[in-house]
């Protein structure tokens, strides 16, 4: 694959993330801060972005969304563990509320 193509695939998930960012915000802007992990401040901006803008931000080479799931060892325990399926995503749930937003503490 290559260089081109995966900055144009960065591009593309970008841009969808952004518009369904800015749907969620729009729709239930409490519940989409907690979900995206935004600030109040980040989220009014991102739910503010015109199209032109939003195209702009996603040409960016780095992606904008990251993995909540960053602690390894948390990972593992939801890919590994042998749950009920309704259990696992409760699971998953409660691990990704305890992460708090970028630039927030969470303690």
């Amino acid at each position: 694959m290559s260089v081109d193509s995966l900055l144009d695939d960065i591009q593309e998930l970008n841009l969808s993330y952004l518009l369904l960012a800015q749907k969620l915000l729009r729709e239930d802007p409490v519940t989409a801060m907690f979900r995206l992990k935004l600030s109040p401040q980040t989220a009014d901006l991102v739910a503010e972005l015109s199209p032109k803008q939003l195209v702009q931000l996603s040409r960016t080479r780095q992606l904008l969304c990251r993995m909540v799931l960053d602690d390894a060892e948390q990972l593992a325990r939801l890919t590994q563990g042998q749950r009920e399926q309704g259990l696992g995503q409760i699971h998953a749930a409660l691990l990704m509320s305890a992460v708090a937003p970028v630039g927030v503490s969470a303690g």
